[in-house]
């Protein structure tokens, strides 16, 4: 049974992965272009192509922070709140990338800097490098973590969008020079966001579990799951940045999106408008950025993949069970919160082993690493 189910499921997401996968030219930004380029030959054969001479710019004009090159003319910030989110360890579905992407066009925000060095901390042969042809040119690009910038004048309030990679070496090294690069700007919120894999139905409302400060839990009271989580075992050493802001006293704050494991979609767009929802709230943003129209229709997409699928109907109803008798009911209390060894047990056998196995090759493909591209995150 367990085989037949693992191979509907596999079926099922082959589905919904190729129509998650047609590009959709209204979200793609082609005209914003970054070249970085590493050596004076190669700044001269880009140049005869057309593409160095903004690059030459670039880094004449930017001013070094850590290991992050940060434009001169970078403005004067206040009430300065970083949002990030990393990738690919808890960017599932994309989460983090299209929310942040979102709230970066909506403030029309700017690049404000970039690692000069991105080689130093990511190995190339996992976060590929970038060749395009654009307007008839080639160009190459390299993966980086960028920052942007930009002022809301309704609230008048600055915000930085740290798009993070994770690092393959030097990592303490990276995670100081992002919290010199925040402590700069006197950023006075480190608020991270992103999507993680769990056992949830696609039928109920996706949780959001996370830290917040008491204000903002007033404001988004009942948007935030009271589910505390009580995992152990490998982590992120960007943790690091946020154990740097504690000692600095800055308010550190975190939103996780709990996705349907069974499903991975390359674009999780209810996943996405979940996290918006919320910090519409925090901040005071406009409602309206958390539009769940194209999420609801790719979530009636997965119920008509599944509807004459039984063994995967089984599955969803043993989670939907689960949800309502546990998740939806969660409270404050971390002893009243089961852990993961409780979670597994309240399933039937194959059930335990398919979601078990899924984890497996999660955490393999996370480790395989990441091959979007920069470009198809920058905005403004």
């Amino acid at each position: 049974m367990l085989s037949h189910l693992v191979s509907s499921c596999v079926i099922c997401l082959c589905v919904l992965n190729w129509r998650e996968r047609i590009p959709n030219s209204s979200s793609r930004q082609t005209n914003r272009i970054s070249v970085v380029v590493s050596s004076q030959q190669e700044i001269m054969s880009a140049s005869a192509r057309g593409v160095a001479h903004s690059c030459c710019r670039w880094h004449d004009s930017a001013m070094k922070i850590g290991e992050f090159e940060v434009k001169d003319d970078a403005p004067e910030m206040r009430n300065t709140v970083a949002i990030a989110m990393l990738r690919p360890w808890i960017d599932v579905g994309r989460v983090g990338t299209l929310t942040l992407t979102k709230l970066e066009r909506h403030m029309q925000a700017k690049e404000l800097g970039r690692l000069a060095t991105p080689g130093n901390f990511f190995d190339f042969t996992r976060y590929r490098p970038r060749m395009r042809m654009v307007n008839g040119q080639r160009v190459f690009t390299t993966p980086n973590s960028i920052v942007h910038h930009a002022h809301d004048e309704t609230t008048d309030r600055d915000y930085l969008f740290l798009h993070i990679r994770e690092p393959h070496a030097l990592g303490e090294t990276y995670c100081d020079s992002i919290a010199e690069l925040l402590t700069h700007f006197d950023v006075t919120e480190y608020c991270r966001i992103g999507g993680m894999y769990d056992s949830v139905p696609h039928t109920r409302p996706l949780m959001v579990t996370g830290t917040l400060t008491d204000e903002q839990e007033a404001k988004a009271k009942g948007l935030v799951s009271q589910r505390r989580s009580t995992y152990q075992g490998p982590t992120s050493i960007v943790n690091l940045v946020t154990e740097r802001m504690i000692e600095k006293e800055v308010d550190t704050t975190s939103l996780m999106a709990h996705l349907p494991q069974y499903v991975q979609l390359d674009e999780d767009h209810m996943g996405a408008a979940r996290i918006m929802q919320i910090l519409c709230a925090m901040y005071d943003l406009p409602k309206s950025l958390a539009d769940t129209s194209r999420g609801e229709q790719q979530y009636r997409d997965i119920n008509k993949a599944v509807t004459d699928n039984s063994e995967v109907s089984g599955l969803i109803s043993q989670l939907e069970a689960y949800y309502d008798r546990v998740l939806a009911n969660a409270s404050e209390s971390d002893e009243e919160q089961p852990d993961d060894e409780d979670t597994q047990s309240q399933f039937a056998p194959d059930v335990e082993r398919f979601l078990t196995e899924m984890g497996e090759r999660l955490e393999q493909q996370e480790e395989e690493g990441d091959d979007l591209d920069d470009d198809e995150v920058e905005s403004g």
